[in-house]
């Protein structure tokens, strides 16, 4: 992996990673420039009716640049706009894509495109997984969150107010198009968030990655087009390894969802949409590597290491208090509801080493002290 210092210079051409599924493998493109062009379409599906989703931020900048590339190849070109952010993950949101669907006749050959963050591409994925039981659909990720991670893999879902992501299903895209332009708008809060999924990769998977993104962490922050593209490029490459071995996570997938225990705990807890879905994650990694560390796989060196580069990709270390009478037993609650839980025993994913990780319970006394160490009051 190279360990370069940070250089700024002209991107590369747009680069693919497939990922393979059998039947429904495809490709992940990633480059600039790739929104309005033809060329980022072909061989897609064909159908009369295109629906492309999107939210109240992002169809502004550039549902009129998509539907303008898509007018060529569909007769009609439909846009739904939902609400914005996590709050509005439910039912009554997800209806909204139904209703443009069954206005407008649209039939099983209707292709959707997922023009947003991860919460337009899990519920349109999720429509199109349920509308007229499959129709394709192609993911648009407008955010750095969503093109290292949501958008890839076949993951959706809608939440549920006592857990995220409860209702949904596993529902592969056709085509994952992850257009680095898109980054440009995206405020720096929300490019933070997304550098914590990035930054996941390497303690799972690839430390060389960690080192690198240690290096760069300043031109990421700084969205700077070449280091993106790299982050993005292996981070895509990472996961696609990981899915292609298991799709519906049964096993070997579950660690991609480091960090996400406590995260989504967090995120549930605190009320959808007050913390971001990275901000919960970053905080979660923490609190992983510091019971990987109590249970002995991992050294204190390490977790210090991990807590300094979430840091300084400008996200929250420090878990915030759930409740004020038992914290800890809150947490553990909401982890309870956890997709990965089995028969209420809660599993996590710790480090076993630096670049590998594996799927465990832990006893609740141990989860308490880890939850009592890393939060503070709000």
């Amino acid at each position: 992996m190279p360990q370069e210092a940070n250089q700024v210079s002209a991107p590369a051409p747009a680069r693919q990673v497939r990922i393979e599924l059998a039947d429904r493998s495809y490709d992940i493109l990633i480059g600039a420039d790739l929104l309005g062009s033809a060329h980022s379409y072909a061989g897609l599906p064909r159908a009369s009716t295109a629906l492309i989703v999107s939210n109240t931020e992002v169809a502004p900048l550039y549902a009129a640049r998509l539907q303008a590339a898509l007018a060529s190849a569909y007769a009609k070109v439909l846009l739904v706009t939902l609400p914005d952010g996590e709050a509005h993950k439910d039912w009554p949101t997800l209806q909204l894509i139904f209703d443009a669907l069954l206005q407008n006749n649209c039939d099983r050959k209707t292709v959707l495109f997922a023009l947003g963050g991860g919460v337009v591409g899990d519920m349109a994925g999720f429509a199109a997984a349920s509308y007229m039981r499959g129709v394709p659909f192609v993911q648009i990720p407008s955010t750095l969150l969503a093109q290292v991670d949501s958008s890839v893999g076949g993951k959706t879902a809608i939440n549920h107010p006592l857990g995220k992501n409860m209702i949904g299903a596993f529902y592969q895209p056709q085509r994952v198009i992850c257009d680095l332009d898109l980054l440009k708008t995206l405020p720096a809060r929300e490019l933070s968030a997304g550098l914590a999924e990035v930054i996941k990769y390497g303690p799972i998977a690839d430390m060389d990655f960690f080192s690198w993104i240690e290096s760069h962490i300043d031109a990421l922050r700084a969205a700077d087009s070449v280091a993106l593209a790299h982050a993005v490029k292996r981070s895509c490459e990472i996961k696609t390894l990981v899915v292609g071995q298991d799709e519906r996570e049964a096993g070997l997938r579950a660690i991609l969802n480091f960090g996400h225990t406590f995260g989504h705990a967090i995120e549930s807890g605190m009320g959808y949409g007050a913390w971001l879905h990275g901000e919960g994650v970053a905080c979660g990694m923490v609190m992983a590597a510091e019971l990987s560390q109590r249970l002995g796989l991992v050294e204190v060196a390490f977790v210090a290491r991990l807590r300094r580069l979430i840091a300084l990709a400008g996200l929250p270390t420090v878990g915030p208090l759930l409740s004020q009478i038992d914290n800890a037993g809150r947490y553990l609650e909401l982890m309870r509801v956890d997709k990965k839980a089995e028969a209420g025993e809660i599993k996590f994913v710790v480090i076993d080493r630096p670049g590998s990780a594996r799927v465990q319970s832990a006893p609740d006394a141990l989860v308490r002290q880890v939850i009592d160490a890393c939060c503070v009051p709000l």
